[in-house]
């Protein structure tokens, strides 16, 4: 039992790193999904992949359920068909807030709430409205003492800025100039986020071919292409740094500064139809990738180099009930059986392995075949272990022999698992080595090489492993000491920095 209570405050302990860092890349889980996962699944499918950070569109209970103690940011989100009577009445905010806000805090860590999506350029009509319901919710969180808890911002589209190229010289439409001051005026009061999505490869499609796309892909420019700002002389190296910048100078030509930006959707299609040629695969995974690597950097834009762009990629699933053309319902990274899409990079903390032991869990030479295939199928099952990587095609399949397919799903589950308890054992057929077993193409997890070959897990029946080092006959006071973790991590949440 003290084992096990050292790991779950170990796993506390990780579960808090993501706030000190300050810097993160997360994702959007939009539902109009045909095949959705149950609610626990997507958890599992996070916390497996070290994801830190989620946004949601609405407030589901059964997410927000799930989400409980798993030390996951959560933004949740009004509607736009809420907006309204939120705007219009003080104790509608007010019933939302207690609904949807009050009864999961501390456990589910809702950090900010996303007043509609795109209500100024979708249902500009609302415009007026819009900072009303802000303030609304607001007053009822002051009402609740969680205003320094959670944070209200709304998502608005590049459209309310008209010309952001060059950055220097972007302001926002001047039609809608009464509201945006009013909003930025709040977000400076409450110390709050401008939420903004800003989409590269909208800009590069509908942009007549004024841009390359090296340039939204955040691919090397050659000093021919170069993409310099003429009045600042600042280099962009990819249009989406250049569009924050577009807004971070919106900003300041209405005098309001000192407001971060949360890029609260980007990403690329990775299928379209016979009209979206540049919807692609290929085009998906570099994107997501450049796009990863360059957040987490730390660095913002030219003019606000020490300010982070913190990310939301859109989006986890693909959501095939979306109206619209092919590409629409195509951005997911991960399809609903929890296989990946296409790798992802592993770069930084908030996604894929690490392995600081060096160390590594392969299949033992001359083991017993048969254990060694209920290894690997457990591995693949319950382990919940991606297996895709060692699939026919893939880049871990050759040499197609038991004992290399096993030695992948052993250390990918050993990775995983090892510092919660899970052991490099398998019956006797697994053995640690401080060798890296990567070659080729073939990047096994925990590798300083390695890519999210393996970082999107197949979603099990049971998150259980018999291997945790943690019997069953202990799981009701596993179950307590998670319930005083809880406690414990509702104090730390009041430290954590704003979303």
């Amino acid at each position: 039992m003290v084992r096990c209570l050292g790991r779950v405050l170990l796993m506390l302990f990780l579960t808090i790193l993501p706030f000190a860092r300050g810097t993160f890349v997360g994702f959007n889980i939009g539902t109009q999904v045909s095949s959705l996962p149950a609610a626990s699944d997507i958890v599992l499918i996070l916390k497996n992949n070290q994801i830190s950070h989620v946004r949601l569109y609405d407030a589901d209970a059964h997410i927000l359920k799930a989400l409980s103690n798993s030390g996951i940011d959560v933004v949740v989100g009004v509607t736009n068909e809420e907006v309204l009577g939120i705007g219009q009445s003080p104790s509608t905010a007010a019933s939302w807030v207690n609904k949807n806000v009050v009864p999961y805090l501390p456990s589910t860590n809702i950090t900010a709430i996303a007043v509609g999506s795109e209500v100024l350029t979708t249902i500009p009509n609302a415009a007026p409205i819009l900072v009303p319901a802000m303030n609304n919710l607001n007053k009822a969180l002051v009402a609740s003492n969680l205003n320094f808890l959670v944070k209200i911002s709304s998502p608005q589209s590049m459209d309310i800025i008209p010309r952001p190229f060059p950055p220097s010289t972007a302001t926002f439409n001047s039609s809608l100039n009464s509201t945006i001051y009013q909003m930025l005026q709040f977000l400076k009061n409450t110390n709050s986020s401008f939420m903004l999505n800003a989409y590269p490869y909208y800009g590069y499609t509908q942009g007549n071919g004024i841009f390359p796309i090296d340039y939204a892909l955040f691919r090397p420019l050659t000093p021919v292409k170069q993409i310099v700002d003429p009045n600042t002389l600042s280099h962009y190296k990819s249009m989406f740094e250049a569009m924050v910048d577009a807004a971070y100078y919106s900003i300041d030509s209405m005098n309001f500064s000192g407001i971060p930006i949360t890029v609260t959707e980007t990403g690329w299609p990775w299928l379209g139809g016979t009209t979206e040629p540049d919807a692609t695969v290929e085009n998906a995974e570099t994107f997501n990738n450049n796009l990863i690597s360059r957040v987490l950097n730390g660095s913002g834009p030219p003019s606000q180099v020490n300010v982070p762009m913190n990310t939301y990629i859109y989006e986890l699933f693909n959501e095939d009930e979306r109206p619209g053309p092919v590409s629409e319902k195509n951005w997911g990274v991960i399809f609903t059986n929890g296989t990946a899409v296409y790798p992802l990079s592993s770069t930084g903390a908030s996604l894929g392995a690490t392995n600081s032991s060096g160390q590594f869990c392969i299949a033992k030479p001359g083991s017993d075949q048969d254990k060694l295939q209920a290894g690997l199928n457990w591995a693949c099952g319950q382990g919940q272990v991606n297996c895709a990587a060692i699939q026919s095609g893939q880049p871990c399949y050759t040499p197609n022999t038991l004992e290399n397919h096993a030695s992948y799903a052993y250390n990918d589950y050993y990775q995983r698992m090892h510092s919660a308890g899970g052991t490099c054992d398998f019956q006797g057929t697994a053995i640690i080595t401080t060798s890296d077993p990567s070659y080729g193409t073939c990047a096994f997890t925990g590798s300083s090489n390695a890519t999210m070959n393996s970082t999107l897990p197949s979603i099990a029946n049971s998150p259980v492993s018999p291997q945790s080092g943690c019997p069953a006959s202990t799981s009701t006071s596993y179950l307590r000491i998670l319930s005083l973790c809880a406690t414990l991590f509702g104090f730390l949440t009041l430290l954590r920095r704003p979303f």
